[in-house]
Formats: structure tokens, sequence, C-alpha cells
């Protein structure tokens, strides 16, 4: 089956309602771009984590429409556009899509990655580049966790470096479970991996079997008693904050703490609330982002 793609630019006010009705009366899929992409008058739309944007729309934003071969662009985007209340039509332009493997074009965005001394973290569909490094089989999916965000990354590097053959971790917001999986990989046991999402307990679960990886997944209600030689938290800053007390409390005397998910200039704030029980700093930055590390005393 072929396909064809409807473009048209509009205004930020009746770009996402425009966008809505062509899904509405017949589009497969539609996105809202920034027509001014690549270009020196492009904007950011959206903030730092944790912060609400405040504008949801670019001031030129181009809606792609794709439609099935026999969809008439014309009739589709004027019917769109009357049932939005749009005094006039937008002018549009249509263009072929080629027939494409699209699973396998999606593929070839993700490649091997490489973290730390040993460390791949490597697609299914491909092969590890040195089979005798840490490899973590992951593919993208629906929980937070590839490798690819500096946040993950500072984590992992931590790990490799600090994690010691029969150390009890604790993963808390594990998401895909690659930091717990490593953990395990570089010689944890036990090792411990909480979320409050359901299903990235799932996926978490998934990704321990495919990579061999004994590893215990639960959530929080069911998180387990005790201290633990090592936490680690890759979050945010306010949750981060508001566990502090809670996520100290699982270190062992003497055990070590990693944090992440936090921007540079959040460090001395969250290192402040986790210092009355925490010898902490910043451990490393990346990209903005920073990992604090830190003993209990």
């Amino acid at each position: 089956m072929s396909y064809r793609e409807l473009i048209a630019e509009l205004d930020r006010e009746h770009a996402e309602a425009l966008s809505d009705a062509l899904l509405d009366i017949g589009a497969l899929s539609v996105s809202v771009e920034d027509a001014d992409a690549d270009t020196p008058d492009e904007q950011p739309l959206f903030g730092e984590p944790g912060l609400t944007p405040d504008r949801r729309a670019w001031n030129r934003s181009r809606v792609v429409a794709l439609l099935a071969e026999d969809a008439d662009p014309a009739v589709l985007l004027a019917a769109a556009s009357n049932e939005i209340g749009l005094g006039q039509t937008p002018a549009f332009t249509v263009r072929d899509v080629e027939e494409q493997d699209w699973v396998r074009l999606t593929q070839s965005q993700f490649d091997p990655i490489s973290i730390g001394e040993r460390i791949w973290v490597v697609p299914s569909w491909h092969d590890a580049p040195d089979p005798n490094a840490l490899i973590l089989e992951l593919d993208p999916g629906l929980a937070f966790g590839t490798g690819s965000h500096p946040t993950t990354r500072l984590c992992m590097e931590w790990l490799e470096q600090s994690v010691k053959k029969d150390q009890s971790v604790l993963d808390y917001g594990c998401g895909s479970g690659i930091l717990a999986i490593l953990a395990k990989k570089c010689g944890a046991n036990p090792v411990f991996g909480i979320d409050i999402d359901p299903q990235a307990v799932e996926s978490a679960r998934q990704n321990s079997e495919r990579n061999r990886a004994e590893v215990a997944y639960a959530l929080p209600d069911d998180c387990p008693e005790g201290e633990f030689d090592i936490v680690v938290a890759n979050i945010l800053s306010n949750p981060l904050k508001l566990m502090a007390s809670m996520l100290a409390s699982k270190v062992k005397p003497g055990g070590r703490i990693a944090l992440s998910g936090i921007l540079a200039r959040q460090a001395d704030e969250v290192a402040a609330v986790y210092a009355q029980w925490i010898d902490i700093g910043v451990w490393r930055e990346h990209e903005g982002w920073v990992c604090l590390a830190g003993t209990r005393r």
C-alpha cells in the first residue's frame, strides 16, 4: 500500500487542534513540527525536566499528516479546518512516501552504545562489538533506560567502578532494569530493583531474563527490608529530595549511594538534603547532568 503526506503550516493556536481533527476524519498519523527548525528562528518548546513549559506549540507550526493513497488531501484538510473553525483552509503541499521496511529503518537508528571502560549496551538485532565486554542486551522500549541519556550513563560508569563481588545492591527507580542488570553482571549479589510503574517492573524482569541476570523486582510497597552495600537512584531532583530519609536508611553504615537525574545547578541543593546522613558530593558531570555519590556515616 502506498501513502502520501499532507504538509500544512499555520499558527501556534490552531496547530494542535488541526492535528486532532485530521486524525478524527481519517489521517493515519499526524505530527506537529517547528516550521522554523534548523533556522536561526528555531525555538525550544520544552524546558527542563519537572518544569511546565510556557508554551505548547511553536509560533509557526508545521502539521504533517500521513494519508492513505486513496485519500483526497484537499477534502480532508478542508473538512478538518471547518471542524475547528478556521476561516479558510491553510495552504498545503503533498509528497509521496516511498515504501520502506519501517522496522528495519527504526532499528537502524539504534546502534550499540559504548559506556565506561568495558560496557556495551547492544540492541537485540546487533552483534556485540566486543564479546568479552560487559554486554547488556536491551531494546528501546516503554521503560526509561537504554544508556543513551547522560544520567543513565553516569550511573553505569559509577557502578562499573564501584561494585565489588557479592555486594548487595538496591536500584530504586529501576526503569528498564539497566542499572540492576549491570550491577549483577559486575558481581553484585543479591540485586533488587524497585519502580512505581508496574509496566517498568515487567519490562525490567523481561530484560533481566534476556540477559540471564538474576534480579528481584517489585513495586515500592514490596521493597525489601534491611540495608544494602550500594543504593543507586536515577530519578529526578525533587523525588530524590523527598525520598532522602528513606533512601539513606537503605544504605549500610559505610555503604555507598549514587544519585542521578540531577542537573548541575541542582547538585548542591540535593547534596545538602542527604548531608545529614551521607558524606556526599559530585562524582562526575556530563552534558549538564551530575551523579552525586557518597558514603553513609
